[in-house]
This record gives structure tokens, sequence and C-alpha cells, in this order.
């Protein structure tokens, strides 16, 4: 479409639309690689101002936009499709900080800046910014939004739904909504930051955000468990809420299989246990708290009511970064087994045991010799349950099963009242899965919202509802 692209590099400049498939290659698959599309082309706005008129433009010739942040996303959210159709739309180039109001608790920032440089600037200004994941060197603060992130510390703060307090959009129409608030109450109507918060980018292009800061909690006791069950690690939650209160952070958990994976590229576990079940758990506070005795206390009551097995409590902060990438290093270490069937699903925490007891048995039934790599937040109910291929299958004769092994995974999550979907969003991946979940009247009206704000459906199509 020549006059499009001309009218778009009028707009941003020849430099920030990109066409030469050697310059759009890396924003056409995601991180990954299990999902690739082709662009029309990239475009690199600077400014709201340009995003708006991108989108504007992209409109009026009926143009589909895929919004893409960092590129991190695990369901293919931020990939267009491979007819060449679509244009994607990076915000990597609106890094800006714009404020940082440590008296009311708030950052204001730019769609495109990266996780830990939020992180980073809350931190000097003695505040801390809680979502914390593996990829938040690199993605960004609009794609965590847009696919609403969780982490390793939503058991105490919520999902970066809850870090929200205002947004800035570019409509599909490429209209500006200025709702850059800082404000904790604000009671006159529909809430519309919600609305776009998790959309993945199917309602609007977030372009900035109002974030809200914590106190710093400098203070950290962390330990690794070993655990008897599933069940011991949700009986555990609320005995180390009773010894620690609103101090406990997080509360992971690690099969047996996911740690001789992290064992076998070199971490060391400090347990000689053999448990098939282990967790990590982290209280923290701020300067001076003894939060060190709080959890000494809880792991002892633990053992004493048989929840625990063995615990080592880290001593130094290289122990305690020793401890966490005995988790923070499972799906890294699990690319040498080849080829992953992802699922990251939730359920009620009393519903933990249920879900992993059901599942072990059938997938196997279903293909023998299946390796369930199994790790997630106890604190909030969500494993991700990925599978790797039997021994004895090749890799492209495993991916012929994913269909049926999700299916197995999703169906058992759904009988248990759980989600498909805990924290990785839909994307292309999943949508069509998630619908199929869901109620009539609950697809409709997600439907008539998409249909209101986007009715020519040219907002990151086919992404979070599947395309009629």
């Amino acid at each position: 479409m020549p006059d499009l692209l001309t009218d778009l590099r009028a707009a941003l400049g020849d430099e920030h639309v990109l066409t030469a498939e050697a310059n759009t290659a890396a924003y056409a698959v995601d991180w990954r690689g299990a999902y690739r599309g082709t662009p029309l082309a990239v475009l690199r706005p600077g400014s709201t101002d340009e995003v708006a008129a991108a989108v504007r433009l992209a409109n009026d010739a009926g143009v589909a936009i895929v919004p893409q942040g960092g590129n991190t996303g695990m369901c293919g959210g931020a990939v267009p499709t491979d007819d060449g159709s679509q244009l994607v739309l990076s915000l990597g180039r609106m890094r800006r900080v714009r404020e940082v109001d440590a008296e009311g608790g708030t950052i204001t920032v730019e769609a495109g800046v990266v996780l830990a440089e939020v992180q980073e600037a809350a931190a000097e200004a003695g505040r801390l910014f809680p979502v914390s994941l593996g990829s938040e060197g690199s993605c960004t603060v609009g794609g965590t939004i847009a696919t609403n992130a969780g982490g390793t510390a939503v058991l105490r703060y919520g999902m970066m739904r809850s870090q929200v307090l205002g947004l800035e959009v570019v409509l599909p129409d490429g209209r500006v909504w200025d709702g850059l608030r800082s404000l904790r109450k604000d009671n006159t109507g529909y809430d519309l930051t919600q609305l776009f918060i998790g959309a993945e980018g199917t309602l609007g292009v977030v372009t900035a955000a109002v974030l809200t800061l914590q106190p710093a909690t400098p203070a950290r006791a962390t330990a690794w468990v070993a655990l008897p069950s599933v069940a011991a690690a949700a009986t555990l939650l609320p005995l180390l809420r009773d010894h620690a209160a609103d101090r406990l952070t997080t509360w992971e958990l690690v099969s047996r299989p996911a740690l001789e994976l992290v064992l076998a590229a070199g971490v060391t576990n400090p347990l000689d246990s053999t448990a098939e079940w282990f967790g990590l758990v982290e209280l923290a506070g701020p300067a001076g708290a003894d939060v060190d005795a709080d959890l000494e206390r809880a792991l002892g009551d633990a053992v004493e009511k048989d929840l625990v097995l063995d615990a080592a409590i880290a001593g130094s902060p290289a122990q305690r970064a020793g401890l966490w990438a005995l988790r923070e290093r499972v799906s890294e270490a699990q690319e040498s087994l080849g080829p992953t069937v992802k699922h990251d699903v939730s359920v009620p925490i009393s519903s933990l045991d249920d879900l992993v007891a059901r599942l072990g048995p059938a997938l196997e039934e279903a293909l023998p010799g299946i390796r369930p790599i199994v790790y997630g937040h106890v604190g909030d109910g969500n494993l991700h349950y990925n599978l790797s291929r039997p021994p004895s299958l090749e890799p492209e004769d495993f991916l012929v099963h994913a269909v049926e092994l999700s299916r197995i995974v999703h169906d058992t999550t759904a009988a248990l009242d759980g989600s498909i979907s805990a924290e990785h969003g839909l994307g292309s991946g999943k949508a069509a899965a998630a619908a199929a979940y869901k109620s009539d009247v609950e697809v409709d009206l997600m439907r008539a919202v998409k249909a209101a704000l986007d009715p020519a459906g040219l907002m990151n199509p086919g992404k979070v509802l599947p395309l009629q």
C-alpha cells in the first residue's frame, strides 16, 4: 500500500517505518520462536501524537495494527499474521519516565519503558515497584499492562492491574484518551482504565501509565524448603500468613523434575532431600524488620505440623540469589529438553493438589513417557504445567500431540473452576480455547466491548477473541 506507507513516513520519519525484511525480522517473531508473521511494515513512533497519527492513518486505510512492546509474550499476542497485511506498531522508542512522585507514591512512565527501569527509578526515589518477572530486563510497561502480567510477588501486591492508577490510550480511530490520573478514588462512572488492562492491544494502544509505588522492603528473609506434597504447600500458605502477615511476599512451588533440570544446569541444591516437591518462601519488610525471626518461627511451626521436611534459610545476599536461581532458572533449563507445550493455569489454591493428581495420570495415559515440568505460584493458585517430550519421540512427532495434551490440561483446569491463562494472556494461541470455556453471555459481552471501541476490527484482530 504505497500511499499509506508514504503517509506513515511523512508522519513518523522515513527511518521509523521499516519495510525491509532485514529490519523487520526481529519484530515478526516472538522470543520463543513459536509464532511468526510477515508485517506490512514496522512502525516506531516516538510520541503519543505520532502513535495517534499512525493509528488514524491505518484506520482510514482499513489496515490492522498489532501493538508490540518488548515482544516477550508467550501466546503470540504481539506477532502479526503471515500474509503481510498488518502493521506492527512498536512502542520501543517511547522510553521517558515522565514523573516520579515519591510523596504521592506514583510514577508516570511511557509504554516503552522497560520494567527493570521502572524498578530502578522507584529505588532511586526510595520506593518499590513490586511487579517482578523473569523478563523484566526486556519486557515493557505497555506489554505488562496489555497482558496484566503477574510474577513472583502477586501474593502480596497483586497483578499489574493492581498497580495501575491511570492510562493514556490511543483509541482505534486515532483519538487519544487522557486518563493519566493518580487518584486512588474516582467514583464517577465506568472504570475505563481497567478496561484496557489485559486487553492485549485489542481495544487501543496504551502509550503511558500512572503506576503505584510501594514502601521499600530492604529487609528480606528467604528459604528453600522440601515438601511432602502439593497439599502441604497449600496448607502452609495460611500458616505463613499467620506468622508473617503482609510481609509474606513470595510462596513458590517447584517439582522434582523441574528442579533436576536446574541442578543439571549447574545450580546447587542446599537440601539433601528426596522430596518430590520444593518451595521458595520470602518475607520482606522495611529496614530493621526482623523478618528472619518471623520466617524461622513459621518454618519451625511447619516442621512440627509435618508440612515441611527440611529447610535452608539464606544467610547472605549471595545465598538468597542462589535460592532464587532454583526457581527462576526452570524455564531456561527446560529448553534443554527441546520443544515444550506450555500451560499457564490457575485454580483455587485448595484445588492445586487435585489438579496435579488428576493431570499426571491423564497425560501419561494420553502419551506414555510424557515429562511434566511443573512450577509456579502457590500463593495465587497459578501453575506453569509445561510438558516435554518422551525421550523416545522426536521433537516433530511430539508436537503432533500438542493439541490433545493441551485439551487435557485445559479440561481438567476448567473442571476445577480454574482458568487456562493465569498471567500470560491469550494472544492468538489461546483465544479460541478461552472462548470455548466461557459462557455465551461472557463471550457476547466481550464482543460487545470490542465492537463498541473497535467497530472495524482493526486493532490486533484475532487476539483475545477469535475472529468470527
